[in-house]
């Protein structure tokens, strides 16, 4: 029978710690490696058979997990929080996380949380960018206010996005000086060019063929738009992954956090513990929803 060995991994930015032992808790091996694709392929070449292994979620797991996964049996991403809840102590190190998770891997108390498959998350990263590039082109537009408010100039800021109406400010509104008008522009040439790249993006998601029927799908419910299909497939993945109401509800922020002692309940203000990306992306549904549906 061959012996089945647990590795316990603490990401870094440059350096992996990692930890393997047996299932009865012998230590096997433990050091650390540079976070590289050919440091990770000459430790492989030395691991004594087969493995599972576990990893913490951190901005750096995604590719280290994609990398491992076809030589290992199984990799298990854990959840941060959760798992500081679990490994609480005074005396912290790399090498000693890297036990601790190697730990609770052999004995089944990883608290372990979803990894989305590798084209999804590729696809929700596009969106993510997406996201960041409108909230850019909004800086730009507030920039343009700004700059119209400093020098006393009278705009309308609804129109104050269209082409032709910004074209006409710039000619007849006497009281902007030559100096904001150049930063005017500039400000107004940000702003198209990250509205058109926006555009694109989300051209070239609706267009794929991996979600695209999902999405069109769930655009057929009234006041769905394409923007919110998006964000629920990329963010949440496979539809079965949240199997009830209540879990969807606590995933994506809209409850508050539950506190309850000695009898007594206390509702916190709505929960920081959640998808911040969907939780964004359906409260703001949520307050344009009045407008389409009086």
């Amino acid at each position: 029978m061959r012996t089945l060995y647990y590795i316990g991994l603490d990401i870094h930015k440059k350096v992996i710690a990692y930890c393997i032992k047996t299932i009865d808790g012998r230590l096997v091996g433990a050091g650390k490696i540079a976070a590289t694709r050919n440091s990770l392929n000459e430790w492989l070449k030395g691991l004594p058979g087969q493995w599972v292994g576990a990893m913490e979620a951190t901005i750096f797991t995604g590719w280290i997990y994609d990398y491992l996964s076809p030589h290992a049996v199984e990799i298990t991403v854990a959840h941060p929080e959760m798992l500081k809840a679990i490994t609480a102590a005074k005396k912290k190190n790399d090498n000693d996380d890297a036990e601790k998770i190697a730990d609770l891997l052999r004995v089944n108390l990883l608290p372990e949380c979803y990894m989305l498959p590798e084209e999804i998350r590729e696809l929700r990263r596009v969106l993510r960018y997406r996201n960041y590039v409108v909230r850019t082109s909004v800086k730009m537009q507030n920039k343009m206010s700004g700059l119209l408010m400093e020098v006393g100039a009278k705009y309308s800021k609804k129109r104050l996005k269209g082409k032709k109406y910004f074209s006409n400010l710039l000619e007849t509104v006497d009281e902007i000086p030559e100096s904001v008008k150049g930063l005017l522009k500039m400000s107004r040439a940000g702003f198209e060019m990250f509205q058109a790249a926006q555009k694109h993006l989300v051209k070239a998601l609706r267009s794929n063929d991996l979600i695209k029927d999902r999405v069109e799908r769930l655009m057929t419910i009234r006041g769905i738009g394409e923007i919110t299909a998006l964000t629920w497939v990329l963010e949440v993945g496979a539809p079965y992954r949240l199997g009830s109401i209540r879990q969807a509800i606590s995933y994506c922020g809209l409850c508050s956090a539950q506190r309850e002692s000695a009898g007594k309940e206390q509702r916190d203000p709505i929960s920081k513990k959640r998808n911040k990306h969907l939780q964004t992306t359906l409260i703001e549904a949520a307050k344009i929803a009045p407008y389409w549906n009086p």
